[in-house]
């Protein structure tokens, strides 16, 4: 163990600003959900509906923006400075191009609303909060190439500058937007979705101007702009960032059919569904901040060809995931009911059996959560142990397997068919992730063999 633990201290310090910037913007999406569940159940609902879509839209940015990091990782060890440029600015270009794809396609997805089978009141608020938060993925998503393109450069505190600032800015426009502060008018969920919009459009302006600015980043500057399109490289890419956007789908796919199911349960299951999200997704992105490290330096180690050394930093950051998420799996145990009376407002008079109700749910969700997210973290830093090895198609297999094969069955049946119902929709949420993450393990350990 003794050879893992000598590894903390370097995947830490790659990690940390990664975590501080990721649990940062989690961070604000859960003072959102706080913000908007003083306007009641409806309003929160109407939130986690509307980002029901724009988590799908934004599965498949992100999860494509992650081959950028990969590739950038291995010209980085090899110093090549040209190939890197040219990664770079074609991965941008790319992610352009897609952030405004998705855009229109959730802007003209937008009546499928009316067939869910969801609250009519629901989907009437959910409406003009998706049109607004839609837009938003094009700004977040070309922020994604310039955050992939830093961390690809073991360089992750800027992105994390940009992301905790834009957090500030959100949360300040929130408040004062959603309750009509300071001479503004109360704007409600809308108010929250522009605040969102002007934060992700800041967090661009921030990252080229820092990087353009910084010495080191200089010569990947050059010949910026449309020109710089080269076919081979943005073919390697999208061979690259197809599966792994499939991979984010897959599961981000899952967690929106959870959303979708809790809402045909009844409007405060899925609050409560949105509570527990939102709590998972916090502790959640302690991993993801990891699966950055494993990606980077597993990508390190490939372009050196030293797969010994491979071995030993993959397993150290896996040993890292599973202790931290012991940890927070301890805290949602124990605070299981405190933790969802901070979303919700008590003193309502006219809201006190719902609200009873969303916090009854959501503390037997944080139960499960407990458990799930040990295989939910296990599994995103083997990802990332992966994508570093640059092998995207056939985990992109295995997620679709665990997660629709395995997981959203079971959802189905547990939490329409039978009393369990919230409470059956996440132990479906549960069996998915254990199966990724025992499939993914397997897979990264079969190619790790090969190698050596």
């Amino acid at each position: 163990m003794n050879k893992y633990f000598k590894e903390f201290r370097y995947n830490f310090k790659l990690a940390l600003p990664v975590i501080a910037g990721m649990v940062g913007h989690t961070l604000v999406s859960v003072v959102d959900n706080i913000i908007v569940g003083q306007l009641g159940s409806t309003e929160l609902a109407a939130v986690s509906l509307g980002n029901s879509f724009i988590f799908i839209g934004m599965s498949f940015g992100i999860g494509f923006s992650t081959a950028i990091t990969p590739i950038i990782a291995e010209y980085d060890s090899q110093k090549d400075i040209e190939k890197g440029r040219t990664a770079f600015q074609n991965g941008l270009i790319l992610c352009t191009i897609l952030g405004f794809a998705l855009f229109f396609l959730l802007f003209f997805a937008k009546p499928l609303l009316n067939f869910m089978n969801q609250p009519a009141a629901v989907v009437k608020l959910a409406r003009p909060f998706l049109d607004i938060v839609g837009f938003s993925l094009v700004p977040l998503v070309v922020f994604q190439a310039y955050k992939q393109f830093a961390d690809g450069m073991s360089e992750t505190k800027y992105s994390m500058y940009a992301t905790i600032i834009g957090n500030i800015i959100n949360v300040v426009l929130n408040i004062v937007l959603v309750f009509g502060l300071f001479g503004f008018p109360k704007l409600g969920i809308v108010g929250s979705a522009i605040g969102t919009l002007i934060a992700r459009i800041f967090m661009v302006l921030y990252m080229h101007y820092i990087l353009s600015k910084k010495e080191k980043f200089k010569p990947f500057f050059n010949l910026f702009g449309w020109q710089s399109f080269e076919k081979r490289m943005s073919n390697k890419i999208i061979a690259l960032g197809i599966p792994s956007s499939m991979q984010m789908f897959f599961e981000v796919a899952l967690f929106t059919g959870a959303i979708w199911l809790s809402g045909m349960i009844g409007t405060t299951s899925q609050a409560a569904n949105q509570i527990a999200l939102s709590l998972a997704s916090l502790t959640f992105m302690f991993a993801m901040g990891l699966s950055v490290t494993a990606m980077v330096r597993v990508a390190n180690q490939k372009g050196l060809e030293d797969y010994p050394k491979l071995n030993v930093v993959a397993h150290s950051i896996f040993l890292m995931a599973i202790l931290i998420e012991i940890v927070f799996a301890v805290v949602f145990m124990l605070f299981n009911e405190f933790l969802p009376k901070q979303f919700v407002n008590v003193e309502v008079a006219h809201q006190v059996k719902d609200t009873a109700e969303v916090v009854a749910i959501a503390s037997k969700l944080l139960l499960i959560a407990a458990f799930f997210q040990l295989f939910d973290g296990m599994q995103v830093v083997v990802l990332g142990a992966l994508r570093g090895m640059q092998d995207v198609k056939i985990p992109a297999v295995i997620t679709f397997i665990a997660y629709w094969v395995v997981g959203f069955p079971v959802s189905i049946y547990l939490g329409l068919y039978t009393e369990l119902k919230a409470v059956g929709i996440w132990i479906g949420l549960l069996a998915g992730l254990a199966a990724a993450a025992i499939l993914l393990y397997l897979r990264f350990k079969y190619l790790l063999r090969k190698r050596l």
